[in-house]
């Protein structure tokens, strides 16, 4: 029983420490993501696309590094894109930049797993975009896309501030109301994984032993780094499962990524773990409500081979530089989470930005509303997320309790 308490607490502490690391980056983040979507609306995305295929490609990867990290805003902005008429590669193209190329998902890799792993990230990211394109222009689905344009509701819904210059917008204290509103959607739409997979990265530093990861990632454990070709590739198939059995989305799968490759997991199984946000069942399901199933497995074949692709050409390129990150580098769960240092600080700015947002747009300002179209999730899951959330809140404190007073 005092073992078990003494786990609980640690487990606890673990995932409350996590949280604070992160605290500032993901403020900092959705604050960013928030500006941009209010100042940059999406209807002047959908007119500056157009039609030429190389333009909309570069287009529609910026527009994705600047929007929103969350997977299900990113599927209906992909979805109103398309229907808009931008081409089904660079549609993809802003789905995979909106998931992995954004600004917040960047600074959190860069406080869990290092700068290797934001290189990774990034370069990653462009690379999943150039081997769909590929995969698209071989395979030239023309039926498909024709079919799942058809499919789509020809409804159009203007954004009523779509015309009006960012530079009056900015000035605004109704365009910092809305900022206001969409920073509190963002946080809105994450909070159930957010929590989820912090107290899962917890729960697992403290009670699933390496032999689990030894067994699930062959290879793995003894600070062994020198993989052959079909161990990573096993690494990079078992990384999309994992993440598709946690169900959480790609920013409260991270503190999980630093866990795995911590425990010996290839650079490349980490990747692919990471990249993984958009071939889970959830997506392939809202894919299917928008664009049909056989569209939806299509992107879902596309998604998961650039993944393969893509992660194993990261690992074969750093490795021919010499710069696969050392998995001893990694020491977040041995870390002293609640000091005065400079994360501390940055978590009281970045709290008070958030006040001053808050009350803007919820006490100030409170005739100012501002709906941003989202995918359709299912209620069930939505509904059984919330209370796992509950539930992993009395876990925290609990195991806070057992750590701290008993």
């Amino acid at each position: 029983m005092q073992d078990f308490l003494s786990k609980w607490g640690e487990a606890a502490y673990t995932s409350a420490g996590f949280f604070w690391m992160a605290l500032w980056a993901f403020i900092l983040g959705y604050v960013i993501s928030s500006c941009i979507q209010i100042f940059v609306t999406e209807k002047r995305m959908e007119k500056t696309m157009g039609k030429d295929e190389s333009k909309s490609m570069l287009l529609g990867t910026f527009f994705g590094f600047i929007s929103s990290s969350c997977s299900f805003s990113a599927l209906a902005s992909t979805k109103s894109l398309f229907k808009k008429g931008a081409s089904f590669s660079s549609s993809i193209a802003f789905l995979l930049a909106s998931t992995n190329l954004v600004i917040e998902l960047g600074i959190l890799i860069a406080i869990f797993l290092g700068w290797q792993f934001v290189v990774g990230e990034y370069v990653g990211g462009i690379l999943l975009i150039l081997i769909s394109w590929i995969l698209i222009r071989l395979i030239n689905p023309k039926k498909l896309i024709q079919k799942a344009r058809e499919r789509l509701d020809e409804k159009d819904e203007d954004d009523e501030d779509s015309e009006k210059s960012w530079k009056k917008k900015i000035k605004s204290e109704t365009g910092w109301a809305k900022v206001s509103r969409q920073y509190a959607m963002e946080w809105k739409m994450v909070w159930k994984d957010v929590t989820l997979g912090f107290t899962i990265a917890g729960v697992v530093a403290a009670f699933v032993p390496d032999s689990f990861f030894q067994t699930l990632f062959i290879n793995t454990g003894n600070g062994n780094t020198d993989f052959g070709f079909f161990t990573i590739l096993e690494h990079i198939i078992v990384g999309p499962i994992a993440a598709f059995l946690t169900f959480i989305g790609s920013m409260g799968n991270i503190p999980l990524a630093a866990l795995l490759f911590g425990k010996g997991v290839s650079f490349a199984g980490v990747m692919a773990f990471i990249f993984s946000d958009l071939v889970v069942f959830p997506v392939l399901r809202i894919n299917a409500k928008y664009y049909g199933w056989k569209m939806s497995f299509f992107i879902l074949f596309l998604l998961f081979t650039a993944l393969i692709g893509t992660s194993l050409l990261l690992h074969y390129g750093f490795n021919l530089f010499n710069l696969l990150p050392d998995p001893s580098s990694v020491k977040i769960t041995d870390a002293e989470h609640f000091k005065i240092d400079y994360t501390f600080w940055l978590n009281m700015l970045f709290l008070a930005i958030s006040g001053v947002l808050i009350y803007l747009g919820f006490f100030k300002r409170k005739d100012v509303m501002h709906m941003k179209e989202m995918a359709p999730k299912s209620q069930l899951l939505e509904t059984s997320l919330k209370y796992i959330a509950f539930v992993c809140y009395l876990w925290l404190a609990g195991g806070l309790i057992a750590k701290f007073l008993l």
